[in-house]
């Protein structure tokens, strides 16, 4: 999608914060965008594990406090995706998400789910907090099988 003028106004009003967050999770997506199709899940999820440093401790604020703040991540994270140079999928989406919260200290879960329709094998991705789900407002994950255990943030260790 093309920004608008309209988009980039609605950009310059967002604050310093927000701007931060939004080119991480544009530069995220299309690191994530490259490296899942260079490495592959299985060898690109713990790259982007290192490639940032986690908080010492998880979040401790209230759940609906917790929840606000991954929605507004989730909500920036779809407009890098919605406007970067690349078309990314629900998993690298997804994958991009869950780094972003993991590294903010909000414990969040990468869920994977398939189905066959038609004759063929579909997946989806996904990621919840607190069984909330953020990144599918279209409701499409009620429509895949979920893999029984959700890719979980790293637990951090507090002393």
């Amino acid at each position: 999608m093309k920004p608008t003028v309209e988009t980039w106004h609605r950009f310059r009003r967002l604050t310093v914060h927000s701007h931060c967050l939004v080119f991480e999770a544009a530069i995220a997506l299309a690191l994530t965008y490259v490296g899942l199709r260079v490495l592959g899940l299985r060898r690109w999820k713990p790259v982007i594990n290192r490639l940032g440093q986690r908080p010492d401790r998880p979040l401790r604020a209230s759940d609906s406090v917790v929840l606000g703040t991954a929605r507004a991540i989730a909500r920036f994270q779809e407009a890098a995706a919605r406007h970067l140079f690349v078309r990314t999928n629900c998993l690298e989406q997804s994958l991009v998400l869950w780094w972003l919260l993991q590294r903010r200290g909000i414990t969040s879960q990468l869920c994977l789910g398939a189905r066959k329709e038609r004759g063929s094998f579909e997946a989806h991705a996904w990621v919840e907090v607190a069984g909330i789900v953020l990144n599918d407002a279209s409701l499409q994950h009620l429509h895949f099988a979920r893999f029984n255990e959700p890719i979980a943030s790293p637990e951090v260790e507090t002393p």
